[in-house]
């Protein structure tokens, strides 16, 4: 995208986004309504329908990856793309996931009794209507979906055009399950046409939307934080580290290194960048080097790191310093070995974005240390980076991972899509 003023964009564009916002606000006021039984049998409701049209989903999705391959988008696109009926089955799971979580709306977060006897409380309310922004992840739809109902708000989904069919489908089965349970379809949105100037017109339909969360990569992040009016939750790039601390188990480091950086490359979070303390490095690195170069990674290391490398037949190149700052997304590794732990703290707080680093220690205090230190989302101590997502932590779904302060940080889910209001209960107090 590039800079636009609100002004420049199309008026039928902007009155179709405005009037799809108006219907999600409506459709936001009955969801503020319902029981949690009701949004989870809804819930349920969804999840069978999606798992029901796996099949018309997937030869959607087929047709996206045809259009994708001609026009020669990149593997990790195209990976991210892919719904098979596995994957479907995977997004069904969650929604079910979703369903058995506790309902946020209505918790009380704190609240107290006043000398005077009036009565305060905070408790969590829905945000309303939440716009997602994001590319070639369809599993996205349904999650932001999900969440959505659950917590009490309406979406309106801009989802990459590489999708469309497959959004498309989703939105189709996911509107008609919402009407059969009696919930108005406008839960769910989907803007269609319009390109990047929709997108323009979501983000800055400010007082019609009250939150936009964007999911993609650097450029898309960047564009929508940089240009939304309406509020926006920033959810970042993922150049993850994995520090191979002096005293780590030889195994352990091996099997955490390999796992995070080879398990699924495609994704945020993924291992990206590899740090090994040198007195472990004669240890471990012969190990960790076979095993990523039979998984075809190539190491973007130091002088160091590619003796290990040439030394296991792994495919290696030089290291660069815009190596140490790329979110590669595919099967590439940037490696140093470092003289310290805090050399590895350093290196990681220069070129972090914030999202996941993990250390492979058996040094309680070097662990401490990596824990206080190190400025990130999520902080892993002898653990892959493949955690750091919000089935894994729990939460059944993510709509996205945040990697700035305010508000979510981290896996963002059911609470993460509520906001606070404030009541008060008096029998005629005046001040």
């Amino acid at each position: 995208m590039t800079a636009q003023t609100v002004a420049e964009i199309p008026a039928d564009v902007r009155e179709h986004v405005h009037e799809t916002a108006r219907g999600a606000r409506t459709a936001a006021r009955q969801l503020a309504l319902l029981t949690r039984a009701q949004k989870d049998a809804a819930l349920l409701a969804l999840a069978d329908a999606v798992d029901a049209a796996a099949a018309s989903v997937v030869a959607a999705n087929v047709q996206d990856l045809e259009r994708g391959r001609e026009k020669g988008l990149p593997t990790n696109l195209l990976d991210r793309l892919t719904l098979d009926e596995e994957r479907v089955h995977a997004v069904a799971r969650g929604l079910r996931q979703v369903a058995a979580l506790p309902d946020p709306v209505g918790e009380v977060v704190r609240g107290s009794t006043l000398a005077n006897g009036l009565q305060i409380r905070q408790v969590r309310v829905p945000m309303g209507v939440v716009g997602m922004i994001y590319e070639a992840r369809p599993n996205v739809t349904v999650d932001a979906a999900g969440l959505g109902l659950k917590s009490g708000n309406a979406v309106i989904l801009r989802g990459g055009s590489a999708a469309a069919s497959t959004n498309t489908r989703l939105v189709e089965v996911l509107r008609a399950a919402l009407a059969e349970q009696g919930i108005s379809p406008d839960a769910v949105n989907l803007l269609t046409e319009g390109g990047h100037d929709a997108a323009r017109a979501l983000m800055t339909a400010r007082g019609l939307v009250d939150l936009v969360i964007p999911r993609g990569g650097a450029s898309l992040i960047q564009t929508v934080v940089t240009q939304s009016t309406v509020p926006v939750i920033e959810t970042g790039v993922g150049n993850c580290h994995v520090y191979v601390d002096a005293s780590a188990d030889t195994d352990m480091a091996v099997e955490v290194v390999v796992n995070s950086k080879t398990h699924r490359n495609s994704v945020c979070n993924a291992a990206e960048s590899l740090l090994v303390h040198r007195d472990a490095a004669d240890r471990v690195l012969p190990a960790i080097m076979a095993r990523l170069g039979a998984a075809g990674v190539t190491v973007h290391g130091d002088a160091a790191m590619e003796g290990y490398a040439e030394s296991a037949g792994t495919a290696h190149v030089p290291v660069t310093d815009e190596d140490d700052d790329t979110e590669f997304l595919s099967a590439d590794l940037s490696a140093r070995v470092v003289d310290s732990l805090d050399q590895a703290i350093a290196h990681v707080q220069e070129h972090t974005s914030g999202h996941t680093e993990a250390i492979v220690t058996a040094d309680r205090a070097a662990a401490r240390r990596f824990t206080t230190e190190v400025d990130a989302a999520a902080v892993m101590v002898n653990a892959s980076t493949r955690f750091t997502d919000g089935e894994e932590f729990g939460f059944g779904a993510e709509i996205g991972i945040s990697t700035q302060k305010l508000h979510a940080r981290g896996p963002m889910a059911l609470p993460e899509l509520t906001t606070t209001k404030w009541v008060v209960e008096g029998d005629g107090q005046v001040r």
